[in-house]
């Protein structure tokens, strides 16, 4: 798993020539590329699912119950009510994804938001701010995540809730870090003193060079916020049956783990690559973007 206090690279004065440069050297990182194929394939896959022809995700059948991966007509078997898997893990997707993405992305915005007012105000708001992140960042993610599911009730969108709850505290804490540096430089002195307004230094010169780092910070979290995702739904904390999810799916199958280990083990195997595939995205994404290297 991901740590939340993973450093990252300070991108200074960003121009359109850093960004081509960081786009070949993204195209020449084949792990990256490759990850990213896969990741969109999934995707892409997941929001078509109605067009692809698969089988209804929730019809079953006693008859058809857990067979075997490879069985005519049912390519990756079928689970513990005879649902097709194939059709279950395509349209799982679809959740496990919007939980795993969404989260991230509404504390991107609303940790940035808080960071860089902390690290550009400073004094006693940068205070107020870090401090009461330092309260959530003093207990565990999965801890969080699961305490505060608790307390809201089981459901997606509580379960969304929760998640950027657990991710706004330490993307503030980044989003702070890097404003601080580079409100101390130069070219922001000189644009202070020349007149400019608090306004127009962070639209002008604090975006343009914290946002980068953020961004790749957050990329990072896109894995845990999957994981954490799916074993709130595996804990019975997230998405209700008999809608198709992975992390849920993985609760259902957990009594044929011993008729059909393999059936049982297909959820948590595209919990693993979707999450490793993000992973890897966000280590090329890094390494592209580090302008030492």
């Amino acid at each position: 798993m991901v740590s939340l206090a993973e450093p990252v690279p300070l991108i200074i004065a960003p121009s359109r020539g850093y960004w081509a440069s960081v786009g070949q050297r993204l195209l020449r990182d084949k792990v990256t590329m490759v990850c990213v194929v896969i990741l969109l394939t999934i995707i892409l896959a997941a929001i078509f699912a109605p067009y692809l022809g698969l089988a209804d995700p929730y019809r079953g059948s006693i008859i058809r119950r857990l067979r075997p991966i490879g069985t005519p007509g049912y390519l990756l078997g079928t689970d513990e009510q005879g649902r097709d898997m194939l059709a279950r893990l395509i349209y799982g997707g679809r959740l496990s994804l919007f939980i795993g993405l969404l989260p991230v992305f509404n504390a991107f915005v609303i940790g940035s938001l808080l960071g860089i007012t902390a690290g550009f105000v400073g004094g006693k708001v940068n205070a107020a701010i870090m401090r009461t992140s330092d309260v959530f960042l003093a207990f565990p993610s999965v801890l969080l995540a699961v305490a505060i599911s608790g307390a809201l009730g089981a459901g997606i969108l509580n379960s969304i809730v929760s998640l950027t709850i657990v991710f706004v505290p330490p993307i503030a804490r980044i989003a702070e870090s890097v404003t601080t540096q580079v409100r101390s430089l130069d070219f922001v002195d000189a644009a202070r003193a020349s007149g400019a307004s608090s306004w127009t230094i962070i639209r002008v010169h604090i975006l343009n060079n914290v946002l980068g780092p953020i961004f790749v910070y957050a990329t990072s979290l896109i894995s845990v916020s999957m994981i954490l995702g799916a074993g709130l739904s595996f804990l019975g904390l997230g998405t209700k049956p008999p809608e198709p999810e992975w992390g849920l799916m993985l609760n259902t199958l957990r009594t044929a783990i011993y008729v059909q280990p393999w059936i049982a083990a297909l959820p948590g195997a595209m919990i693993f690559m979707v999450s490793i595939g993000f992973n890897l995205v966000s280590d090329g994404l890094r390494s592209a973007m580090d302008v030492r290297r």
